[in-house]
């Protein structure tokens, strides 16, 4: 067994050299400058004390260096997964509970198994099905929900729901006569602050320094005596060991809401770790093996107060461009944030919880791909109408609502385009032996008596009915005039027992009808197909050709210019399985 495999750290470890620690000490300082700001920011918004944002930034960080095949995904807390934690938890427990931090905590323990479960089985593939569009509706409500879910920190308001748009709207606005000024200041000046610091200089680590700022500002002034709302005391110390709640019965209370974040957690982390790929070019990425890893990651983490974790854009970008070449800075980052918890956790009583709003919400500022979603409007409006659809979705009905509608939508338009397949109406090139789309080459050459039909699609019984109904009604739409039916197959690989039914059925329709049915450019292995059926061989009665072309020159000239296909292949069809011509 190849150890590399399931420990790929092995690989960059035995290469390791001094530069490189050099490099990722130094990345290493600078995500732990942001993880500790995010990381408690996020535990807030998730419902849960600060402290559990650090926790989160420890255990996790160090297993998935360990199992996972990126090395440079910063693996901690992320604001989508912490607003799933909140909108779903915080029906079942008040945020903030011992009972609501014991649920999120086993909530990362189940997502965790079942991402290695998933990973175990190479199921990797299975996230695929939630299309590009989707993922961007549902990121873009996503980030509108959590931005205002901060408001009520940002304000010092009272703000009970979080899940849906309309109903913190309607709360904000109830509330906005007992806006607390002093906290709003401190948190629109912490926006500010850190709105002016990216612009000044992207190196410069904007988060910590509003958090600095307004710490300040808060134990100078005293402002917590005025009513502006601190993180208070920390606890000192690293995450004790905890076993997380494994009853039966809470289980299958959180397994909707666990399934939620292993789907979003591992399209997120592949996403990052796959741009990180590209841009450094000297190790791959493994999907699978990703799912091992962010499960392992989850359930090691559980053990050690942590919440659901996953890759972080921000982060794995700050640790990309501050020169990390191995998940050591990672690991860095972790002691940095321990070190911070054994030693620093006094600095952090008069951190503001309006900082940390302003944090989350200029963290989600760029979740919206304005883009993109151009981009669709202009090119495929059906893509544009699924990521409109899962977008108001999840901005009103909810966020769980709005993934499951997501992942409904992507699987009905797989369907859709499977049973309903492009086809064209071919014609030939002047002064060639090409045919083409007469939609696109409205010049090519067409016969009264012919009709030129390309299929671009396998023949299955999920669109065998199509392919019948739409030949009825091309006859229909030709009359009397038609005489041949040229089906050109270069797109067919394959054919079931529905498609092997309908051609059979199709054949002797047309007969009565006085129509020759001809099939051309099949590819191998569908042809092997037809000559083994022998019925469906006998009814063509040699209509079989290379491509279209001999097709109509052996309708012009009444005899087979492809040479016997039917006699050659008929004789070799059992040496020929792997034929893709």
């Amino acid at each position: 067994m190849n150890l590399s495999r399931l420990v790929p750290a092995l690989d960059w470890a035995k290469t390791y050299h001094r530069d490189f620690f050099r490099r990722d000490l130094l990345a290493g300082f600078t995500v732990a400058i942001m993880v500790i700001p995010q990381g408690m920011a996020y535990a807030l918004l998730a419902g849960l004390p600060p402290i559990y944002g650090l926790y989160s930034s420890i255990v996790p960080l160090i297993l998935y260096v360990v199992f996972g095949t990126s090395r440079q995904l910063s693996v901690g807390p992320v604001a989508i997964v912490s607003l799933l934690v909140l909108a779903s938890l915080s029906k079942i427990a008040p945020p903030q509970s011992p009972e609501f931090i014991s649920l999120a905590i086993t909530t990362a323990f189940l997502a965790g198994l079942i991402q290695v479960a998933l990973g175990s089985l190479r199921l990797g593939f299975l996230i695929e099905f939630l299309s590009n569009p989707v993922l961007v509706g549902f990121t873009a409500a996503a980030a509108l929900i959590i931005a205002f879910s901060q408001i009520k920190f940002l304000l010092g308001i009272t703000v009970e729901r979080v899940s849906q748009l309309h109903v913190v709207l309607i709360e904000i606005v109830q509330n906005l006569g007992n806006i607390h000024v002093l906290t709003m200041m401190v948190g629109l000046g912490s926006l500010l602050t850190m709105i002016l610091v990216r612009r000044f200089s992207r190196k410069i680590p904007y988060a910590l320094v509003a958090v600095i700022v307004s710490t300040i500002s808060v134990y100078i002034f005293r402002l917590d005596q005025a009513g502006v709302q601190v993180v208070g005391d920390v606890p000192k110390g690293l995450p004790a060991f905890a076993v997380p709640n494994m009853s039966l019965s809470t289980l299958e209370l959180l397994l909707p809401l666990a399934l939620t974040i292993c789907l979003i957690s591992f399209i997120e982390s592949l996403a990052i770790a796959k741009n990180l790929e590209k841009r450094d070019k000297t190790y791959r990425v493994v999907p699978d093996q990703e799912l091992i890893a962010l499960g392992i990651s989850k359930v090691g983490g559980a053990f050690f107060q942590a919440f659901p974790t996953t890759g972080s854009f921000t982060r794995s970008a700050i640790n990309f461009f501050s020169g990390a070449k191995t998940g050591v800075s990672s690991w860095i980052a972790a002691l940095v944030v321990a070190f911070s918890l054994l030693f620093l956790t006094p600095l952090f009583y008069f951190i503001p919880n309006a900082v940390l709003a302003a944090i989350v919400i200029m963290a989600v500022s760029n979740l919206i791909d304005i883009k993109e979603i151009k981009t669709l409007w202009n090119q495929d409006r059906k893509d544009f109408y699924s990521l409109l659809a899962t977008f108001l979705i999840t901005l009103f009905v909810g966020v769980q609502q709005g993934v499951l509608a997501g992942v409904i939508l992507s699987l009905a338009f797989i369907i859709y385009r499977s049973t309903h397949p492009h086809v064209a109406i071919l014609g030939q090139l002047k002064g060639s032996t090409d045919f083409r789309n007469l939609s696109r080459f409205p010049e090519a050459n067409t016969w009264q008596d012919i009709l030129i039909l390309r299929f671009d699609a396998q023949l299955y019984f999920g669109n065998s009915k199509y392919f019948e109904d739409l030949i009825h009604r091309l006859m229909t739409e030709k009359g009397k005039t038609l005489k041949y039916l040229v089906v050109d197959g270069t797109a067919i690989t394959d054919i079931d027992s529905t498609g092997f039914h309908m051609l059979h059925h199709l054949i002797e329709e047309l007969c009565q009808e006085g129509i020759e049915l001809h099939l051309a450019g099949f590819p191998g292995p569908a042809r092997d197909k037809i000559y083994k059926t022998g019925t469906l061989e006998k009814l063509l009665g040699g209509r079989m050709h290379f491509n279209v072309n001999d097709a109509i020159k052996y309708i012009k000239e009444g005899k087979a210019i492809s040479g016997l296909l039917t006699d050659e292949i008929t004789s070799s069809h059992h040496n020929n399985d792997n034929d893709r011509q």
